[in-house]
């Protein structure tokens, strides 16, 4: 994946792992001093920032946007991040500070989808109008399991919750920090993320003749 920085491409130096927002002594983290350089007008630290930034937010805007319109999603977030930088205090991580633009940039983009969406499922009821199948929409025949699926069927909050936790590998009080909610709802939201997703997985399992139900 590639980011625009003014005319430049930054290429993708894939996922980095950043240090914690501040240390024992009260220093901020590398990664918070890179952004607050580039907000005092330093280029280079500016596309330092995104080099070992955009994995992580690539990543997010795949699993709680589109996977098909992340690479979008992350330019958009870097938009919106460059147009705000003169507003960042180091009050929280650089890290924080910028998924949480991200998590709102895929906000943003779910509500436009389900615009869509609804414009897109009238636009098929009066095209199949009539029809004795009625639908325009083929199953899988491999009957295989994308976690792209079924993550899009987590209720909003608990696929936030575990993407930042468990594909982004964040700590939770990391994730609290972006998501605006104390740490134990990060934690209730993983584990029932968790639930569902099992139960989404188990129900795709083919029925097998003998098996018998219970109750």
């Amino acid at each position: 994946m590639m980011v625009v920085v003014g005319a430049r491409l930054v290429p993708d130096f894939g996922h980095c792992c950043i240090r914690r927002f501040r240390s024992d002594n009260g220093a901020v983290d590398h990664l918070t001093g890179v952004l607050l350089a580039a907000r005092d007008g330093d280029r280079a630290a500016l596309e330092r920032f995104i080099a070992e930034t955009q994995g992580d937010v690539w990543r997010l805007c795949r699993y709680l946007g589109d996977a098909q319109l992340a690479d979008d999603l992350a330019q958009e977030t870097y938009e919106r991040a460059i147009g705000s930088i003169h507003r960042f205090r180091a009050e929280g991580s650089a890290r924080g500070w910028l998924l949480t633009i991200a998590r709102r940039t895929c906000a943003d983009q779910t509500r436009r989808a389900g615009r869509r969406r609804r414009l897109d499922h009238r636009v098929a009821q009066n095209a199949t109008a009539g029809s004795l199948d009625g639908s325009i929409v083929e199953p899988d025949p491999a009957g295989r399991i994308d976690l792209d699926d079924v993550l899009a069927h987590l209720d909003d909050d608990r696929r936030s919750a575990f993407v930042l936790t468990q594909v982004l590998g964040m700590h939770y009080d990391e994730a609290a920090e972006i998501l605006g909610c104390p740490i134990g709802t990060v934690r209730s939201r993983v584990s029932r993320a968790r639930a569902d997703l099992v139960e989404m997985m188990s129900a795709d399992q083919p029925w097998n003749e003998g098996d018998e139900a219970v109750g």
